[in-house]
């Protein structure tokens, strides 16, 4: 598995790029970043609802849900799904404020790209865009996304649950 990078050209203040080698074939990374997500995302402290959080779902379908669900049943929206193109591109509307609630009106975005290197590894490539729809927030959580909050440490998440798949 490739540390995880920061993409080049990544100095746009609206956007995190990051990107991951992982050592698991094209249709294996795409099964368990869409279908798997809560076996890799950390549940216990990235999550929303009131709930303890369970599971992490992607409807695979454009206009999908993406949300967690409850250890009681329920479930809090996360964002929804704006393209899908198995096996080699999503995109996610991220739907959660500054203050780490769901807002729907939000819509920054999350593209996920998907490519084969050789038979055997996959290179993802993670942007968050839109960061100005935090307004004057943006900045603090553009930094939660690049180091604190850490897009690139899910990505190490995944790319490791995705090898041992």
């Amino acid at each position: 598995m490739m540390a995880e990078q920061t993409m080049p050209g990544s100095i746009d203040p609206n956007s995190v790029r990051k990107v991951v080698s992982v050592q698991a074939p094209l249709t294996v990374a795409w099964q368990v970043f869409t279908e798997k997500m809560g076996a890799w995302w950390p549940l216990t402290v990235y999550k929303i609802g009131k709930a303890n959080a369970v599971d992490a779902v992607i409807e695979p379908r454009v206009g999908g849900r993406w949300y967690e669900r409850g250890d009681d049943g329920s479930t809090c929206d996360w964002g929804r799904v704006l393209a899908w193109e198995p096996p080699s591109r999503l995109v996610l509307s991220w739907d959660i404020s500054a203050d780490w609630q769901p807002d729907p009106d939000l819509k920054t975005e999350i593209e996920v790209r998907f490519i084969a290197e050789g038979k055997d590894a996959t290179r993802v490539e993670l942007e968050h865009r839109k960061l100005d729809r935090y307004g004057p927030r943006r900045d603090e959580m553009r930094r939660i996304f690049e180091t604190e909050g850490d897009w690139g440490r899910l990505l190490q998440m995944f790319a490791a649950r995705a090898a041992a798949a």
